[in-house]
């Protein structure tokens, strides 16, 4: 395996196991706080503190910035993750669970990886090999079974259309955000995490939700800029080295961290299913791990911008006044040529059906 995928492969992970530990640690919190304040806040915390890592390195910048900026083309993408993500989804979801019992709601929930990747592959046509399908599938399956609650109602309604709707949504907002994912992650996640958060801050003023005190505040803050903030830049660092399909699947494995740490914080008994759902999230890490994928494919002339360091396979063009990691528009030429590649920014090449 190619150092950049091992790296690739440990960012989805770690975001994973940040965004899990949020559920637990999110419990807390809720009853000192309403579920949507609570959600304005962890939205908040990760973008106000990601805004202010950026303005404290503008006041150390250098030349040669590590990251390359978003730009007008741009803004499409981001708006419409935004959009679907952050205002869309929300509201469906609230309003879903209303007639959804809540054993069907926390199932149908796990569908997020399995929409990231439908869309990848149909609409975007991002390489998903059979070897990626069936990680995905193990993965989904562990989420399903960890979600399982056998003494909880079950029932299905025009709430869970809804919800499968919510997953598709958000599944478009990881693709879109794999679009610009060779920008700047803290500013992505800095705008995106102010714009839900405050969304979710004036639906919750609008429900009159009432105010926390201010301890509790900070904390959920805190929690966000980890839980959110962090996890969602390294998500979007994931992306960047093998695309939206596969990271998505990864960050399914989300839950079992949340439940391990739930077992550590409520001092819970072990249930039986986390002996069927860790093997299988095991065996699709795995999978995903050992993945190869190489053949002759050939790159058109381009010219772009986004962070790397050289020389490596990609970038061997020489400069003066940049060393280590950075950011500069360059050009790429045709070339054509056969090695290992996930569907990072360089390789988004169409592939035969399957392959």
């Amino acid at each position: 395996m190619k150092r950049s995928n091992l790296v690739s492969i440990t960012q989805a992970a770690l975001a994973a196991l940040l965004f899990g530990a949020s559920t637990p640690l999110a419990k807390l919190l809720l009853g000192e706080v309403d579920p949507v304040l609570l959600a304005a806040l962890l939205y908040l915390g990760s973008g106000i503190s990601l805004a202010v890592i950026k303005l404290i390195q503008r006041t150390r910048s250098q030349p040669g910035s590590p990251e390359a900026p978003l730009i007008r083309q741009d803004v499409p993408w981001l708006l419409g993750a935004i959009f679907f993500g952050g205002i869309a989804a929300p509201i469906t979801l609230l309003f879903s669970l209303k007639s959804t019992p809540a054993a069907t709601s926390s199932l149908l929930l796990n569908f997020e990886g399995v929409a990231t990747t439908l869309i990848a592959a149909l609409i975007f046509k991002e390489a998903v090999s059979r070897r990626a399908w069936v990680a995905v599938g193990l993965i989904t399956l562990a989420g399903i079974l960890l979600s399982l609650n056998p003494g909880a109602g079950w029932g299905f309604s025009p709430g869970a259309l809804g919800i499968v709707i919510a997953c598709g949504f958000w599944g478009l907002d990881n693709n879109f955000t794999r679009n610009i994912s060779a920008r700047d992650p803290l500013t992505i996640v800095a705008i995106k995490g102010m714009a839900a958060g405050s969304f979710s801050l004036v639906l919750a003023l609008l429900l009159k939700n009432p105010v926390p005190g201010t301890g509790v505040i900070l904390g959920a803050m805190v929690l966000g800029s980890l839980s959110y903030g962090a996890s969602i830049v390294l998500f979007i660092l994931a992306m960047r080295g093998m695309g939206a399909a596969r990271t998505s699947a990864l960050f399914g494995m989300a839950p079992l961290a949340g439940m391990i740490l739930s077992l550590v914080i409520f001092r819970g008994s072990i249930q039986w299913i986390l002996f069927l759902a860790a093997p299988l999230m095991a065996a699709g890490a795995f999978l995903l791990i050992g993945e190869e994928h190489q053949h002759e494919h050939r790159h058109a002339e381009t010219s772009h911008e986004h962070a790397h360091t050289h020389p490596d396979e990609h970038h061997d063009h020489a400069h003066d006044g940049f060393t280590g990691r950075h950011s500069h528009p360059h050009d790429h030429p045709e070339v054509v040529h056969n090695h290992h590649h996930m569907p990072d920014i360089h390789h988004r090449h169409s592939h035969p059906q399957g392959s």
